[in-house]
């Protein structure tokens, strides 16, 4: 980048509008639209503006700390000196192995596997019994990541916490995790029930036994029940969080993010804003206070194929303006270079105020 476009971007004001006044912002839609980049250029204004922010990626194939040019840790921590922003990539994996972040659990005593007795339930150690096929039930990861989630998003260092979701459908199935523990802690009632008779008789002839692992594993499902349902709680209130769908100036990709809002919606989980990224248009057109000849630009009176390109996105944009009626809808260009390090991210920041 030049030092022209450097010195433009930082005359930008635009900080406090990108992020707007919510607590928490979250970005969605299906994977490549670019919810990373959304993600952290609202960060990075939020921050800029002086608010605390906290960028969590929730998605399993990060890539925050590319956007931002710094290795971005599994737990919080700071990415700059000069702002108040810190980032966090969220392993599922290691979080199922986290017991201590996790809060369940301990290192010793029934039900003291990696996530304690939910860790039991879910398919960890010892835990065959509740998943037949062996390895972690359905939705593990989801579960996981969401006790994460749900503890930073109660963190008081942070002023606002900025969401890169995961795909669509991980983001649905972390949303549906409360029918899911309902379904798990029946089944596992069941199977107690059943195997009542046969424990007793095991006790009696081997010892007394100890319920403590599957009373365990019981009480970690209720508490994972309990955090999506406060997560829930949270995405709930218009007043709290901004969900912004993300999507690309192609059909297929604008009807598929009509269809997140409506399952959204089922949810009641309201869409404020739709931002449509790589919109084949020059900078200028949504950021004038850019100078023109800062950036490289779509030449659309000489090259057939941006041309084209222009034809099939305005098409598209149409159709977002149309199904997206009574939304905040926002262009982003789609830039020459990627989107990398704080001065692009300004740039777009810009482009969502």
């Amino acid at each position: 980048m030049s030092e022209l476009e450097v010195e433009a971007v930082e005359d930008l004001d635009a900080p406090s509008v990108a992020a707007g006044t919510a607590e928490y912002v979250l970005y969605g839609g299906k994977g490549g639209v670019g919810k990373t980049t959304m993600a952290a250029a609202t960060g990075l204004a939020s921050a800029t503006d002086g608010t605390p922010t906290l960028v969590v990626s929730t998605d399993p194939a990060h890539s925050l700390s590319d956007t931002y040019g710094v290795d971005v840790p599994n737990r919080p921590g700071r990415l700059r000196e000069d702002v108040p922003l810190w980032g966090v990539e969220i392993d599922p994996d290691e979080a199922m192995e986290r017991a201590g972040a996790m809060g369940l659990g301990g290192e010793e005593g029934a039900g003291a596997g990696p996530m304690g007795g939910l860790g039991d339930l879910l398919g960890g150690a010892g835990g065959e019994s509740a998943n037949p096929l062996g390895g972690p039930m359905p939705g593990a990861d989801e579960a996981a990541a969401m006790q994460l989630l749900v503890e930073y998003l109660d963190d008081d260092r942070f002023e606002r916490v900025v969401v890169d979701t995961a795909p669509t459908g991980h983001t649905l199935r972390l949303l549906e995790l409360p029918e899911l523990m309902d379904s798990m802690m029946g089944r596992m009632l069941k199977f107690r029930e059943k195997m009542g008779g046969m424990m007793d008789s095991m006790k009696g002839m081997f010892g007394a036994g100890d319920d403590a692992g599957a009373d365990a594993g019981t009480a970690g499902v209720e508490e994972v029940r309990e955090r999506v349902t406060r997560l829930r709680a949270v995405l709930t209130d218009p007043a709290r969080t901004d969900f912004r769908i993300v999507t690309v100036p192609e059909g297929m990709s604008v009807v598929e993010a009509t269809r997140l809002r409506e399952r959204l919606a089922e949810f009641d989980i309201p869409v404020s804003t739709v931002v449509v990224n790589k919109v084949m248009e020059p900078l200028v057109d949504v950021v004038p206070e850019i100078p023109p000849e800062t950036f490289v630009s779509p030449n659309l009176d000489e090259c057939e194929f941006c041309q084209r390109r222009w034809d099939v996105q305005q098409d598209a944009l149409a159709e977002a303006h149309d199904l997206f009626r009574g939304h905040d809808v926002k262009r982003v260009p789609l830039l020459a270079e990627e989107v990398r390090g704080p001065d692009a991210l300004r740039v777009v920041a810009a482009c969502l105020a």
